[in-house]
């Protein structure tokens, strides 16, 4: 007799600070589901209690995911579905859950997305940055000397850049961004998102450091900061490594022209400079 289907495990979103966000999919499984794994019990149980929902909680925050995981993982195989949240937004977004969402996959566990609110998104919706291409960076480095050494391998990254950052660290990373990004990159902070003071602020690096310096609640809450990818200065010469990388190992297996026409829509630099890049290269070989 063949043995019970697995179970399913749901990724669920939940809140970044507006209740009312939670979708009416999420509250239907979280009321379903046999159990749900919680980064913080103590935190959910509050959100789960507005809603009158009495689903039983297990941690699953980053000391105990490794070891811990196979709990899960037994509970989906006996055919019992599993949810897994984060404190707030979309899981695994710098938050636990890739280990456990690994683990079910390779059992062979159905890994269902229930999409919602994540603040790096809804910060990007509304920044006025280019979106159409962006990197998404996480938490920078906590000590100067590494978080100003990741920052040079980033330095001349085409694409928006976005970081979460904690508040008592907000004003010393926007001082960094401004000495290697340069005073003029242009930057926004979003803050608190959804919640009463919320905060969507779009200055160059310079001009946001000084105003964020000048107000101590500009350095409170939840901190999303989005800055401008950079831009070839206008000039010949004006190309970044990568980008030349990128057009090195193109005209090692395509011809000139359509290796530059690749290496721009790749990098983000402007054909035309490229072209003549690849001139100059090809001239020099």
């Amino acid at each position: 007799m063949p043995g019970k289907p697995a179970g399913t495990l749901y990724v669920v979103a939940t809140p970044i600070g507006n209740l009312d966000d939670i979708s009416a999919r999420a509250l239907r499984i979280l009321a379903d589901v046999a159990l749900i794994a919680a980064e913080d019990t103590r935190h959910s149980a509050r959100l789960l209690q507005h809603f009158g929902i009495a689903t039983p909680l297990q941690a699953c925050h980053e000391h105990n995911e490794r070891e811990q995981g196979g709990r899960f993982i037994g509970r989906l195989q006996a055919g019992e579905d599993v949810a897994l949240i984060s404190d707030a937004g979309t899981p695994l977004i710098s938050d636990p859950g890739y280990h456990l969402v690994r683990q079910a996959r390779a059992a062979g566990i159905r890994v269902v997305p229930v999409p919602g609110a994540c603040a790096l998104i809804a910060a990007l919706s509304a920044a006025g940055l280019p979106s159409d291409r962006f990197i998404f960076e996480g938490f920078l480095p906590a000590r100067m000397a590494a978080r100003r050494a990741r920052l040079e391998l980033l330095r001349e990254e085409p694409r928006t850049l976005i970081f979460y950052e904690a508040p008592h660290r907000i004003l010393e990373c926007i001082e960094d961004l401004q000495v290697i990004f340069g005073a003029e990159r242009q930057a926004v902070l979003g803050r608190e998102l959804t919640k009463a003071f919320e905060t969507l602020k779009g200055l160059p690096l310079g001009e946001l450091c000084a105003w964020v310096a000048a107000d101590s609640n500009q350095q409170r809450g939840e901190c999303v900061l989005l800055v401008a990818g950079w831009e070839a200065p206008e000039g010949d010469a004006q190309v970044s490594t990568e980008a030349l990388r990128v057009l090195d190992l193109l005209l090692a297996e395509m011809p000139l022209k359509r290796a530059a026409a690749l290496a721009a829509e790749i990098s983000g630099v402007r054909k035309n400079l490229l072209y003549q890049a690849a001139l100059e290269r090809q001239g020099d070989a």
